[in-house]
């Protein structure tokens, strides 16, 4: 096998876990620190609403996952391998994926907990059977990860990438979740470098009613309008529409916030009692901009892991195009 990781730099692959790190100097992370064993980490947790694409590979190509992970423990030595899969991943896929991991140092592990329990550290908390919740960064994973040990952890979009680069069939394409007020929701495996606009016209879901869509997450993601579709999906590539006339924004506030309070782990003072905050202030039906500036600054500059930091997209683009104008 060719230099791999060369292989993926001259792709520029990203990591398709939504944080859109260079996956080539991840590898090359891991693969030069001096440690006398590592760890790799298949992230299948897939916890963020709308987002669809890893189930869907798991259940087309799972060996297309598993040779990827193939090619990790090649590349890096001295190392073994867990796949880590959200619950009903591990009770549909699992026995599929020990199969073909058969020979290989792989072992599965049944995610334990919510959202937050598939960010990176989170991960190796639940593995080493400790509480669930992120640890400071730096050191990264990459670093200093299960057990102290180097770590790399990819998602399962990344590894099927991987794959594809090391047998030449990689076409710098990305799988797009599509779902909300549509008539052909699915995942679609399209070019990375596509516009919104593209990537709906070409799968028959961009809405001849007037609509706006929420991109890249179904609960962190931004809201976006028609006007506005003229441009590459940052992070997770889900795009969820929404018909304007029948969608009652503050009900679907209400989801957001209801999935953060119940996501978040209490850690973090401004995650926790930021959440508490919105819901309050969506219960009082109040848009007074000084008090919701404020809380978004403070969840966004303040918060401990990208959960909290994140929290503020959905409601600010929300109210700046559709509420306050």
């Amino acid at each position: 096998m060719q230099d791999i990781i060369k292989k993926i730099e001259k792709y520029k692959l990203l990591g398709r876990s939504g944080s859109r790190f260079p996956t080539g100097l991840k590898w090359e992370t891991v693969k030069k620190t001096k440690a006398e064993k590592k760890y790799i980490i298949c992230n299948a947790s897939e916890g963020e609403p709308g987002t669809l694409k890893d189930g869907f590979i798991l259940r087309t190509s799972p060996e297309k996952v598993i040779e990827g992970i193939r090619i990790a423990l090649e590349t890096i030595d001295n190392s073994s391998a867990f796949i880590y899969l959200k619950n009903d991943y591990y009770r549909e896929f699992g026995g599929k994926l020990k199969t073909l991991s058969q020979g290989l140092p792989i072992t599965l592990f049944e995610k334990k907990g919510g959202y937050l329990a598939g960010e990176e550290t989170v991960i190796c908390e639940a593995i080493e059977g400790k509480a669930l919740e992120p640890r400071i960064k730096p050191p990264f994973p990459a670093e200093a990860g299960l057990w102290g040990y180097p770590t790399l952890v990819n998602n399962v979009e990344t590894f099927y990438a991987i794959a594809q680069i090391d047998q030449g069939s990689y076409r710098n394409e990305r799988f797009y979740s599509i779902s909300g007020d549509t008539a052909k929701p699915g995942v679609y495996e399209l070019p990375e470098d596509w516009t919104l606009k593209e990537v709906l016209e070409q799968t028959g879901n961009l809405p001849d009613f007037d609509f706006f869509v929420q991109a890249g997450g179904g609960a962190v993601g931004e809201i976006l309008l028609p006007k506005e579709l003229n441009k590459k999906i940052e992070g997770m590539a889900t795009i969820i529409i929404f018909d304007k006339k029948k969608t009652d924004l503050n009900i679907l506030m209400r989801k957001w916030i209801s999935f953060f309070l119940r996501e978040n782990c209490d850690k973090c003072t401004p995650c926790r009692e930021g959440a508490l905050r919105i819901e309050e202030l969506l219960n009082e039906k109040n848009l007074n901009q000084v008090i919701w500036q404020d809380l978004f600054f403070v969840l966004e500059n303040t918060s401990f892991c990208p959960l909290g930091k994140s929290m503020a997209l959905p409601f600010s683009s929300l109210i700046k195009k559709l509420i306050v104008k």
